[in-house]
């Protein structure tokens, strides 16, 4: 066994193990809304978007439903795929970065201002701008040619990959098949020239249209300003968009309602006021962790290098805890931060997370940022002030020498000592782009060797305990030895 670190202390980061979800201790009724609303701001980071598009594109699309007569119960599906509307948007993101060979991210983000369904110098100067950005020019030529060749099967292909992830999502979380069917049909084109499947007209969804419509306008309403954003919906209006739409998007624009107090600091509450009174759902505990678990396979997708990596942590975080004899509300706790520990991970390009040999000094640096983007998300929802700064804080280590604060011992709690223990495990004993996966022993001798000034000693100590008492490394076979099921997304409906 190795010697004992020093006791987390008490007084900082702790938690009421009775109320998980209330970092004054206090429990209180949370909304499914206000946890969807709060984490699309992830969303938004792996499609090159500033925190908060698909919340205003919410708001957007709920003013257009509301002004076009949509019935209530149909505003409630409207409102959550609204809201869901990229949450496949990370299971492209690789075949997109190989494709490209380049930052997926900022593609993903500047083609949302390009109008790609025409050929001219618009798309040819957006794919100068992001094939092989940084290869020889030779290399640069070649992929382009390539790119260009396949541009339209390949574009088919990757929004097939989105839509078909995000809708089954959706259907993971509880949602109606209308939310998916939606969020599936999304970048389809009322002329029939968009994807996956071509649909012309009225066969898009009515919510897709809305979806689609609603989203390009905060986009260019963000880049450009209202004008522009209307305009760009009025030359696309019998192309892009349903052409009564536009109208209702003009008339809007026109009573000064469609853009309205979109700027201001009170956005994200002002979207959860959008959720209809009669439809709006309490998180019940079993929704709570079906969001989590869906939500850590959205940041799992991104790379298939960080594939099951988030469930990974939850279970060996499990592990421990339970050999620490933490109580089941203490344990679900830090299931949920571990699970969602990673969300700012989607702000990283795939270009860095699946670069074979050593980052820069500049990517690492975007690397670091990680932690923050995930502390920034989650402090978002009500009463998750606790647990974003234990999932913010997988990086930290006793000495004060991680990141992205450089907390050191006196300011991390136990489930945070955990959790970068459970962290580090995970991330050695998994494949990486530039080393194979690990056996337990090696991984064991790493973490050793960072000693008691890193990593918390009793956590090691647990971890190995549990580890030695399955019969391999697997880590569902680490979270079965503690007899704690591993995470899986519950059959909890919303509706």
């Amino acid at each position: 066994m190795l010697p004992r670190a020093p006791e987390a202390p008490t007084n900082v980061l702790t938690f009421d193990p009775s109320s998980p979800l209330s970092s004054t201790g206090t429990a209180s009724v949370l909304r499914v809304s206000q946890i969807m609303s709060a984490l699309s701001y992830a969303l938004d980071l792996t499609e090159g978007q500033p925190m908060g598009h698909s919340v205003r594109a919410c708001i957007i699309g709920m003013r257009i439903a509301k002004h076009i007569g949509l019935p209530v119960q149909d505003q409630s599906d409207l409102y959550y795929a609204l809201l869901l509307k990229d949450a496949g948007c990370s299971s492209n993101a690789s075949r997109l970065f190989h494709i490209l060979n380049a930052d997926e991210i900022r593609a993903k983000g500047d083609v949302k201002t390009t109008d790609w369904t025409r050929v001219g110098w618009e798309s040819l100067q957006y794919a100068i701008s992001h094939v092989a950005t940084g290869a020889p020019f030779l290399e640069r030529i070649r992929t382009l040619l390539r790119v260009a060749a396949t541009q339209q099967r390949d574009s088919c292909e990757l929004v097939k990959i989105r839509c078909e992830r995000g809708s089954s999502v959706a259907r993971s979380m509880g949602f109606s098949e209308n939310v998916a069917l939606a969020i599936f049909s999304l970048d389809e084109h009322w002329n029939g020239g968009g994807y996956p499947d071509g649909l012309r007209g009225k066969q898009v969804p009515l919510f897709s249209r809305i979806m689609n419509l609603s989203q390009t306008l905060e986009v260019f309403w963000a880049n450009r300003e209202a004008e522009a954003a209307v305009d760009v919906a009025c030359q696309r209006s019998g192309r892009w968009f349903d052409p009564d739409l536009v109208k209702a998007v003009e008339s809007l624009h026109q009573a000064g309602a469609l853009f309205a107090n979109l700027g201001t600091e009170k956005v994200l509450q002002d979207v959860v006021a959008l959720e209809p009174e009669e439809r709006q759902f309490p998180a019940t505990e079993g929704m709570l962790d079906g969001i989590c678990a869906a939500f850590a396979e959205v940041i799992d997708a991104k790379s298939p290098f960080t594939y099951r990596h988030s469930t990974g942590v939850a279970n060996a975080a499990i592990a421990i805890g339970q050999e620490l004899d933490m109580n089941p509300q203490a344990i679900t706790f830090l299931r949920r931060a571990a699970l969602l520990h990673d969300i700012g991970k989607l702000s990283v390009s795939n270009s860095i997370l699946e670069k074979p040999g050593k980052l820069t000094d500049g990517e690492f640096s975007v690397v670091k940022k990680h932690p923050y983007f995930t502390f920034e998300i989650l402090r978002r929802i009500p009463g998750f002030g606790e647990l974003s700064e234990i999932a913010a804080s997988h990086h930290e280590k006793l000495d004060g020498s991680g990141y992205f604060r450089g907390y050191g011992a006196e300011q991390m709690s136990l489930p945070a000592r955990i959790l970068v223990v459970a962290d580090i495990y995970d991330a050695l004993a998994a494949k990486r782009p530039y080393r194979d996966a690990m056996p337990f022993e090696k991984v064991l001798g790493i973490m050793q060797s960072e000693g008691t000034q890193k990593l918390d000693a009793r956590c090691l100590d647990a971890l190995i305990t549990v580890q030695r008492q399955s019969s391999g490394p697997d880590l569902k076979e680490l979270a079965q030895a503690v007899n704690h099921p591993v995470i899986t997304i519950p059959k909890e409906t919303l509706v």
